[in-house]
């Protein structure tokens, strides 16, 4: 194996602290923001925020250690970000459609997709911000040295 320049090992730090900075802010934000919106009426709802959850506290236990099992732990709650997130796309899209045809059982399956992409509510496409935070997450766990020497 080949020795890092020492610039190029300070350079992969620096990008990891920011990495996990915005990571963290995403985290707060994204809890703060579906507290806010009380995204917690069914149990389903409540998926991301004790995703979410979790992540705070498996970080908070990789800050105190940074050990190789935190990293891993990390890694597999970060995959469950994101198919938290195509599950949750799943979720509004059905959820949009059914009130749709709620309101109008007429719709063309045309007018139906067309509806559900312009519906303020649920937003369609919010659960990506589950999906961004997860691969932020595992560009974080994969950028380790642990994880590039394998």
């Amino acid at each position: 194996m080949e020795a890092q320049p020492k610039g190029s090992a300070d350079s992969l730090g620096t990008l990891r602290l920011w990495i996990l900075g915005v990571l963290l802010l995403g985290l707060l934000g994204t809890v703060v923001e579906l507290v806010l919106l009380s995204h917690y009426e069914q149990p389903v709802q409540l998926v991301p925020v004790v995703l979410i959850m979790l992540a705070l506290l498996v970080l908070a236990w990789h800050g105190m250690g940074r050990s190789a099992a935190s990293l891993r732990v990390l890694m597999w709650l970060m995959v469950l970000f994101v198919l938290a997130g195509f599950a949750g796309f799943a979720a509004h899209f059905y959820g949009s459609a059914e009130f749709q045809l709620e309101l109008e059982p007429s719709l063309s399956t045309w007018e139906l997709l067309e509806k559900v992409m312009h519906a303020k509510a649920p937003p369609l496409l919010a659960p990506g911000m589950m999906m961004q935070l997860g691969l932020l997450g595992l560009a974080y766990v994969f950028s380790d040295q642990r994880y590039r020497r394998s």
